[in-house]
């Protein structure tokens, strides 16, 4: 494609409506940093804010941009992006994120942007524009970051019964909620330096196909740090929908189980940064409240919701990916 044709307009345009999903990003998901610290009663809600938008932007001194590089050119053709496919794979991401919010669903915004992207490239060259090993990759993680968060997490929990067997449950408490401010942190920490790439990841399409000066070669700074801001912004705002569904409908959490959910989700966060692939941060720490639950009986789980959850994920995909085909017809018609 000629990518000569994307005006500084248009580009700043897309830039900017990037950022509106990079900051819905950080408010959709803010409940998988804060739920648990907020609803075992560890931080007031506008301190688990602040504290979850702080180790979301930290994560820019600590996380190498790999998970950006497999957003930006292990997904789709770079070769074969336009502005067309990025405003229709934006709209589908944010249209789902949108509903999703408002009917307090914890779905996953990152798999949302992947099948935004997906939807987008295939509405503009078809099954040719994807970049089909990768895709498998951020498929299978799909089941394993969830089930990776659940043993993780259920792992952690019986560990921690077991060491604290004969301590007095009073001291346990409080042992824990000064420890979960550690797990919280590391867990935003993951969040953070997860999901901003994704929006990196992005522009940086976006970038490359408006044919900027080196962009090809490495990502420009501006960009990285205006997504981690954004980001953190976003979490600062934080919705309080999903928040209430995460933090207590599933399971009902005390501080040690608090601990163990956020511990056992950062780690599965932690190695997914590492090996630079885009994981659903709301899947994993679904996943490890999950695993926490189950350890105490099987009936503490709510099946039903934890149900309703697994079908919001299984529709992600497709239905952003739905989303952005058609807004991509409806851009080329507009634009």
């Amino acid at each position: 494609m000629d990518t000569l044709h994307i005006s500084l307009t248009t580009l700043v345009l897309l830039v900017g409506l990037a950022l509106i999903f990079d900051f819905m990003n950080g408010f959709h998901d803010a409940a998988n940093s804060i739920a648990t610290v907020v609803s075992t009663g560890v931080l007031k809600p506008h301190h688990a804010v602040a504290f979850a938008a702080f180790f979301n932007f930290l994560a820019l001194f600590i996380f190498h941009l790999k998970v950006a590089a497999t957003v930006g050119k292990g997904i789709i053709d770079p070769g074969l992006v336009d502005h067309y496919v990025i405003f229709a794979a934006l709209i589908g991401a944010i249209a789902w994120n949108v509903i999703t919010w408002y009917f307090g669903i914890p779905s996953s915004s990152s798999h949302a942007l992947i099948g935004g992207i997906v939807g987008a490239g295939l509405a503009s060259a078809g099954p040719a524009a994807l970049a089909g090993s990768e895709i498998l990759y951020v498929v299978a993680f799909i089941v394993i970051s969830p089930l990776l968060g659940f043993f993780l997490g259920g792992l952690l929990m019986l560990i921690v019964s077991w060491l604290m067997v004969g301590v007095k449950p009073l001291k346990v408490d409080k042992w824990f909620r000064r420890l979960q401010l550690v797990s919280a942190g590391l867990y935003s920490l993951g969040h953070g330096g997860n999901d901003a790439q994704k929006t990196i990841g992005i522009i940086w399409l976006l970038l490359i196909a408006a044919n900027v000066p080196g962009a090809r070669e490495e990502v420009p700074a501006w960009v990285v740090i205006s997504c981690y801001v954004a980001i953190a912004l976003g979490t600062m705002f934080g919705g309080w929908r999903i928040v209430k569904t995460m933090g207590q409908k599933i399971t009902k959490l005390k501080p040690v189980g608090g601990f163990c959910a956020e511990s056992g989700g950062a780690l599965t966060l932690f190695l997914a940064a590492i090996l630079g692939i885009p994981v659903s941060t709301t899947h994993t720490i679904t996943g490890a409240i999950v695993g926490v639950g189950t350890t105490r009986k099987f009936s503490a789980v709510r099946w039903g919701l934890a149900g309703n959850i697994v079908w919001a994920w299984i529709l992600t995909i497709p239905a952003s990916a739905l989303v952005a085909a058609g807004a991509w017809w409806v851009g080329k018609a507009l634009f």
